[in-house]
């Protein structure tokens, strides 16, 4: 096994600049998810928050209004950015939504199940060249893969909680997971409250051992903490 833990160049300013992605579309409002939604809006893209419940959507609106708030009186982001970022996301309660992402990131509960049904759907409806990512911390992401008939394009991207203030992001590849995926997702920073690091998680297994994933997490938040 073999992580390595990239640092963000200084310069950069965006997760990915358009038309690579034009839009980001994220799945699943819970607390996860709106720190996701939040982070790629605060960075300047598009952004389609999809969940099947309305009043999720709603509290997720108001919990990223609230971060964002936090983030203004602390001095991490000109009061000024506020606004545009809450602009910037859509809701919406059907995953055909996301069919116009370039990157759709999975963070629903962790149910395979679900999970499976998920990116079967979405592989229905989204482009050729998406890039599918689920945030899941258990759940394999061959497994998943195996539901869509794009596995090289379906990628693990593990955010931490919570997203806007953690520097960090896990990316886990499936068996079939292409270079050009994980490349395209591992060159990718995004501005947090500190400068974010990508960690590649390189292990090639179908299956997440959760004592080696535990070992993995520690690792990374003690990256994490000597970045902030």
């Amino acid at each position: 096994m073999n992580i390595d833990v990239k640092p963000a160049p200084a310069s950069a300013g965006m997760l990915l600049e358009p038309p690579l992605l034009a839009r980001v579309g994220v799945i699943g409002a819970g607390q996860m998810g709106n720190g996701i939604a939040h982070t790629f809006a605060l960075n300047g893209f598009p952004v389609t928050l999809i969940d099947v419940s309305t009043d999720a959507l709603a509290r997720a609106r108001s919990t990223i209004a609230g971060n964002l708030d936090r983030q203004v009186k602390k001095g991490v982001i000109e009061a000024g950015a506020k606004e545009p970022a809450l602009a910037r996301i859509t809701d919406a309660t059907d995953v055909s939504a996301a069919s116009e992402a370039a990157l759709v990131i999975e963070a629903a509960s962790e149910d395979p199940a679900l999970k499976f049904r998920l990116f079967a759907a979405l592989d229905e409806v989204v482009g050729p060249q998406t890039i599918l990512a689920t945030n899941t911390s258990s759940i394999s992401i061959t497994e998943i893969a195996g539901r869509t008939r794009r596995p090289q394009r379906v990628i693990g991207m593990h955010f931490m909680n919570p997203v806007p203030m953690m520097a960090l992001v896990e990316v886990i590849r499936g068996l079939a997971t292409s270079d050009a995926t994980t490349a395209t997702v591992t060159a990718t920073p995004v501005h947090t409250a500190a400068p974010l690091r990508i960690a590649s998680a390189r292990f090639m297994c179908q299956t997440t051992n959760h004592a080696i994933g535990t070992r993995i997490r520690e690792k990374m938040e003690r990256a994490a903490k000597t970045s902030i």
